[in-house]
């Protein structure tokens, strides 16, 4: 997700993945992709705080309980180090290939994901599985005071129905600003709960499985968790029993501020990054030598 912030260590080699984009500093490129470097989705997904969002917009996805079932029921073993690292990685580089890549390259990850999307196929749950992440990173962009316009927040709630039409669901049917975005959450809050996966799948991620021997992801991961579920909106946060107050989030806002400045020194998120790396490698090692998928 985050095209200026990738990792090339020396002597390291990343398993292929089924999703993979020109580079969009190649001359050679065929295209601008689905959005273009002028849009604001490159400008705002290249922010290295969505890693936050997307921690967020997963607590959020989990609160529909036929979308946090059906993850489970065709993840089984996502509690495992070697499964979870390597799906984090494929999930990371589709959103990468989806937002960065060129058309042809967007569409063929797209392909891919309507094939596979954990059975998660009705236009409903494709929908809220959609907004979770628009949500998540249009209010981690505002709340970390990346300099976004409520007009360049519309247009990227804009911009993402071309990202719902890749995973099946109809452009008409998504929200076209913040304010229709609100309205489709005050529809469908009825309709949500935590239920017992959801709950189980919040406890895992605050003592994330970690593969052996990495001490900055098994120290470094809880605190980005923990600020990643407070800056859920209360009713949210309450679904899950944690309801807290205003002065909660106050604090997850300050909290987003103070890791989008952490973010930005180049020694501390390069270190993140390599740690993030080597775990996915392990993963997708592990994943081919066992011939699962």
């Amino acid at each position: 997700m985050l095209a200026n912030a990738a990792v090339r260590t020396q002597g390291e080699t990343m398993p292929s993945t089924p999703y993979t984009y020109t580079s969009p500093d190649d001359p050679a490129r065929e295209d601008g992709g689905l959005f273009g470097p002028e849009s604001v989705t490159w400008r705002l997904m290249s922010s290295r705080i969505m890693w936050v969002a997307i921690v967020r917009a997963l607590y959020l996805q989990a609160l529909h309980p036929r979308v946090i079932r059906g993850t489970l029921q065709h993840a089984a073993t996502i509690t495992q180090p070697v499964d979870a690292w390597a799906r984090l990685r494929r999930t990371r580089k589709f959103i990468e290939t989806r937002t960065f890549g060129t058309a042809a390259e967007a569409e063929r990850a797209g392909r891919r994901v309507r094939k596979i999307r954990y059975r998660v196929d009705e236009p409903e749950l494709l929908l809220w599985v959609h907004c979770g992440e628009v949500a998540s990173c249009a209010d981690v962009a505002r709340r970390s005071r990346l300099p976004f316009s409520a007009s360049d927040l519309d247009a990227f709630v804009d911009e993402q129905r071309t990202s719902a039409e890749l995973i099946g669901v109809d452009r008409g049917a998504a929200p076209a600003s913040m304010a229709e975005l609100g309205a489709y959450y005050e529809q469908i809050r009825p309709r949500l709960y935590a239920c017992d996966e959801a709950r189980q799948a919040l406890r895992l991620t605050f003592h994330p499985p970690v593969p052996d021997g990495n001490r900055v992801l098994k120290l470094g991961l809880p605190p980005v968790t923990a600020l990643a579920f407070s800056t859920l909106p209360r009713w949210a946060r309450r679904m899950y029993g944690r309801p807290s107050g205003p002065l909660s989030d106050i604090a997850a806002t300050a909290g987003l501020r103070a890791a989008r400045l952490a973010f930005s020194q180049e020694r501390v998120f390069l270190g993140a990054m390599r740690a993030i790396h080597r775990a996915e490698t392990a993963g997708e090692t592990s994943r081919r030598e066992h011939g699962t998928s």
